[in-house]
């Protein structure tokens, strides 16, 4: 009896999923150039069960993981603008190309940890941002929302521990084909090599770079200790932000009440990737560790010193980044508020 009844439900839920799915009168497609690993996943996942639900089946989620649907940011942005995607997640640098001063994120040093990080993105910045980023698409690429795609980078190599900039002087370190971390690599002292991400691991192997700025689950993610990489610095210069386009289009065919539950999912997943980079690390540290990795942690005047050194970087971005000066500003402001408010917090919390 209980068998027949517990195949009874399972035959009924199969028929209300597939009713579910077959019922959906809009499907996003969303795609991030990454793997189910990432924290973009998680991400999507939350995303896809927050929208679903609440929608009761009437708007559904594809996910596309990997380059099947488009291969570079530029590639997933025009799709985006064309409307043959929905939605897309980039990093600042996939981005940079349309909207160059989303690197204002990759400034070193301008946000003290996570609790910090988290107040800005989740206060007004990202909406000037958006703002910003209809106008300079022709209302066509819209910003939802900015979470976290590997926590903070880190300097790491495969030379020696670096507690100084003096200790990355001449250290030929990987960047991105950009400006700003190119600048920024230049300012501590090393020798900025561009390298595309796919090619990392065999030109740490070879010489052809000796470091790297990244968060720990990309390098074990990516073994790169294998490669030779063991020398790990704590400095965390930059928060590795993650942008999440939609296509304006779609998103102003919504009615108000599907616009609140897509918003709605966004802040959903804004929240689960806030999260996962925290809990995906501790196993990533004891991997390193395990693979021989030596992890160093500056003291507060050495990390002064590092902070020091990459001054000019702010001046270089408000002076050659369109609309650097005034996203800096924006930026800067919506840094010391969050400050501030999360300075007040830990005070009441300690009373």
């Amino acid at each position: 009896m209980l068998k027949s009844m517990l195949k009874a439900l399972a035959l009924a839920t199969a028929l209300t999923v597939t009713g579910v799915a077959q019922a959906a009168d809009i499907t996003l497609r969303a795609t991030a150039n990454s793997n189910e690993n990432d924290e973009d996943y998680d991400g999507l996942v939350v995303f896809k069960n927050y929208i679903e639900n609440a929608s009761n089946g009437a708007i559904g989620v594809e996910i596309f993981m990997g380059t099947q649907l488009c291969a570079t940011g530029e590639e997933c942005l025009q799709g985006i603008a064309d409307g043959s995607l929905d939605v897309y997640i980039s990093t600042s640098g996939g981005a940079a190309g349309l909207f160059p001063y989303i690197q204002v994120l990759d400034l070193p040093y301008l946000m003290s940890d996570d609790r910090v990080a988290e107040a800005v993105l989740t206060g007004d910045f990202p909406r000037k941002l958006r703002d910003r980023a209809l106008t300079d698409s022709d209302n066509k690429i819209r910003l939802m929302t900015i979470g976290n795609t590997g926590g903070w980078r880190n300097y790491a190599n495969t030379k020696q521990t670096v507690k100084s900039p003096a200790d990355l002087k001449g250290l030929k370190m990987r960047t991105v084909p950009a400006d700003l971390p190119q600048q920024a690599a230049t300012a501590v002292g090393a020798a900025p090599t561009p390298i595309p991400w796919p090619e990392l691991f065999t030109s740490l192997q070879t010489g052809v770079v000796e470091g790297t700025a990244n968060g720990i689950t990309d390098i074990m993610s990516m073994k790169f200790p294998d490669a030779g990489l063991k020398y790990l610095t704590l400095d965390g210069h930059s928060y590795m932000g993650a942008f999440w386009w939609m296509s304006n289009d779609r998103f102003q065919s919504l009615t108000p009440e599907q616009k609140q539950i897509v918003v709605d999912g966004f802040a959903a997943l804004q929240q689960a990737t806030f999260a996962s980079p925290k809990r995906k690390e501790i196993a990533a540290y004891q991997e390193f560790t395990k693979a021989g990795g030596e992890i160093y942690v500056p003291t507060p005047a050495e990390k002064e010193a590092f902070k020091g050194a990459v001054s000019p970087v702010f001046d270089w971005f408000k002076g050659n980044v369109t609309g650097g000066a005034e996203v800096f500003d924006e930026f800067t402001a919506a840094v010391a508020e969050a400050q501030k408010k999360v300075d007040a917090e830990r005070a009441a919390e300690l009373n």
